[in-house]
């Protein structure tokens, strides 16, 4: 993590309370959050929807 320039979520599979299943995503996260890789603008939830408006403008774009 020290020399991490990014951060990306990726999924591959869902279990029936909708956890990903193949992937400790628990711990990973508290790597991530241990390292400080959080921003400063915006909150988790609104950097999420704001990455997914984003995605979602540049698809309806193509």
């Amino acid at each position: 993590m020290p020399f991490a320039k990014g951060v990306s979520a990726k999924t591959f599979d869902f279990d029936e309370q909708g956890n990903e299943s193949s992937l400790d995503y628990d711990r990973l996260l508290k790597i991530v959050l241990a390292a400080g890789f959080e921003g400063d603008n915006l909150s988790e939830a609104d950097g999420i929807n704001a990455t997914k408006t984003l995605l979602q403008r540049i698809q309806a774009d193509q």
